[in-house]
């Protein structure tokens, strides 16, 4: 297993020095960089090389983040905002290729954050969300990218809600490129237990996000999630890709508002003590997981 963070840790709003901020992760104990995957578009091939040279060169693998917006809905009842999304997630694939990220990870079979639950057609969802995936997998396959569909919570989705279904997703995309991103906060909220859900997800496991129930760095909350629990379950089933936490602890911004932080997690922490936060949950997350 490799340990990382979402690169907007230390932000208010969905944006980053990329080179900055893995160097200061890599003195915090990460291992993987989480990038945002829209970012990549908008990068010249010069600005990814760079990234990927720092990461080269930092010994740090580098994953990518997507929850799309409305207009690349996958599940959308119009053909022309889901081709706009097999063309976006394939265009992305394309550029990830080039800094050598081999997980797309997200929520990229609909759209995020969700705010038309159509409920009473669920079915239809899936049946079109399953026909663009299989395109986009094609495309994962030619360039050997993983696509770690992240189970989400229903607040977030109805799409899919539970290990469940992202099991029988999966299985109806039929692609060994296309597998399910299991996230602890999500869990907390959907999962009967977390541990039993990892093992069922197997060998379909392709990423783990981590947080505690109040999206808190891994082990801020004590006794909030059983930690050493799920890292046992992931040691059977003999998982080793990537651990990354999906930290949201400041108020303000975007990031606060998307992810709906109304007061601050951090006890007034300054940089250094958010560095110290980071530093510290690798090191929890690592005695825990790896034993």
């Amino acid at each position: 297993m490799k340990f990382g963070t979402l690169y907007s840790y230390w932000g208010h709003e969905w944006k980053c020095d990329y080179i900055e901020t893995a160097k200061r992760m890599k003195k915090c104990g990460c291992e993987v960089l989480e990038v945002g995957a829209p970012h990549l578009l908008d990068m010249t091939d010069e600005q990814l090389k760079e990234l990927k040279a720092t990461c080269d060169e930092l010994g740090m693998e580098i994953t990518s983040n997507i929850g799309p917006s409305k207009e690349y809905d996958l599940a959308s009842e119009n053909p022309e905002i889901r081709a706009n999304g097999v063309k976006f997630l394939t265009d992305i694939l394309r550029a990830m290729s080039k800094i050598g990220s081999k997980s797309l990870v997200g929520a990229m079979y609909s759209y995020w954050p969700c705010t038309d639950f159509k409920y009473d057609d669920k079915a239809g969802a899936w049946d079109r969300s399953i026909e663009a995936m299989k395109e986009v997998a094609k495309v994962a396959e030619e360039l050997n990218i993983e696509c770690c569909l992240e189970v989400l919570n229903r607040f977030e989705t109805y799409i899919m809600t539970d290990c469940d279904e992202a099991i029988e997703y999966c299985k109806r995309v039929g692609s060994k490129n296309v597998n399910i991103l299991l996230d602890t906060f999500h869990m907390n909220i959907e999962e009967d237990n977390l541990p039993d859900a990892i093992r069922k997800a197997g060998n379909l496991l392709g990423h783990l996000h981590v947080g505690e129930g109040n999206r808190k760095l891994p082990g801020m909350s004590k006794g909030s999630m059983p930690w050493a629990e799920m890292g046992e379950a992931l040691r059977e089933i003999n998982y080793n890709k990537c651990v990354v936490a999906e930290p949201f602890l400041l108020a303000g911004g975007k990031v606060g508002a998307d992810v709906k932080v109304w007061r601050d997690l951090s006890n007034g922490a300054d940089d250094e003590r958010m560095d110290k936060y980071l530093t510290e949950s690798m090191k929890f997350l690592k005695e825990k997981f790896v034993g």
